[in-house]
């Protein structure tokens, strides 16, 4: 016991604090769990995460109590003579029951859920990115222009930008507006994720794939392509930049400047596609 008392506190000593171990908008050393949230879905889903996490652990030292009272209540020693009992319709009930209304529990904010991801309510910005071997592509269909976004090698990386992680052009969006998302791969089949928006969708060749977020917070939040694509799948990081409403007009500004030889097309809504 005074070992394991001296283990615990070594590892809580080395460890950095539990607000800490979760980074917002990118990986932190240590980390346990989610990134924080910052949007509505990411919110429940940790949530539900956190009430699954509760669930199975009262289910696991349920069976693990029902396993010890059985080895040491009815192994051969305790019981020379063994029972001959074949049903007991009460527990046969109960095993049956029980699971069914656990798994109802657990299916009413899992339905919940997902439709808070799957139902898009209406954008205020709509933003298309297409999945690339390796990078991304963004477009602002009612702004027109898009651009490619790349990642930043080891030479053009400033000390406060994360490695494998910061890009030369970012997807930039206003803070506190529905952002929709319209996803695409040119190639072959990619995949959209920002683990603190709690969004992660297929980016398909020939299919229009739909998803939103509302960001609270200003900053700027990573993700990277998770869907195994290729040679260079590790190497096609997402930055999403959330701004002000004013630095947003702004950024619009400069970037249909900047940007002015690539006219984007027109946005594509997912039943047109179809």
């Amino acid at each position: 016991m005074r070992v394991l008392k001296r283990l615990a506190a070594v590892a809580a000593a080395m460890l950095p604090s539990g607000a800490a171990l979760a980074g917002t908008g990118q990986p932190s050393p240590w980390q346990l769990g989610f990134q924080n949230s910052v949007t509505e879905v990411m919110d429940y889903t940790t949530w539900f995460h956190d009430i699954l996490l509760v669930i199975i652990t009262v289910i696991t030292l349920f069976v693990l109590a029902l396993l010890l009272l059985v080895i040491v209540r009815f192994n051969a020693k305790a019981n020379p003579t063994p029972s001959r009992t074949t049903h007991n319709t009460l527990l046969e009930v109960a095993w049956t029951l029980i699971p069914v209304i656990i798994l109802v529990v657990i299916a009413v904010p899992s339905f919940k859920l997902l439709f808070k991801q799957t139902i898009l309510p209406p954008g205020d910005v709509t933003v298309k990115a297409t999945g690339k071997q390796w990078y991304w592509s963004y477009s602002y269909p009612d702004s027109k222009f898009e651009f490619d976004s790349l990642m930043l090698q080891e030479k053009d990386r400033k000390p406060d930008q994360p490695r494998l992680l910061a890009v030369d052009n970012e997807m930039v969006v206003p803070v506190n507006k529905i952002v929709r998302v319209q996803v695409i791969g040119s190639d072959v089949i990619h995949a959209f994720a920002v683990p603190s928006f709690g969004i992660k969708i297929d980016a398909i060749p020939g299919r229009l794939n739909e998803t939103w977020f509302k960001a609270t917070k200003e900053g700027i939040y990573y993700g990277q392509c998770s869907e195994l694509c290729g040679k260079d799948h590790a190497f096609m990081p997402i930055a999403v930049r959330v701004v002000s409403e004013r630095d947003y007009a702004a950024w619009i500004d400069q970037a249909k400047k900047k940007y002015a030889g690539s006219e984007a097309p027109q946005a594509t809504t997912l039943a047109a596609a179809q």
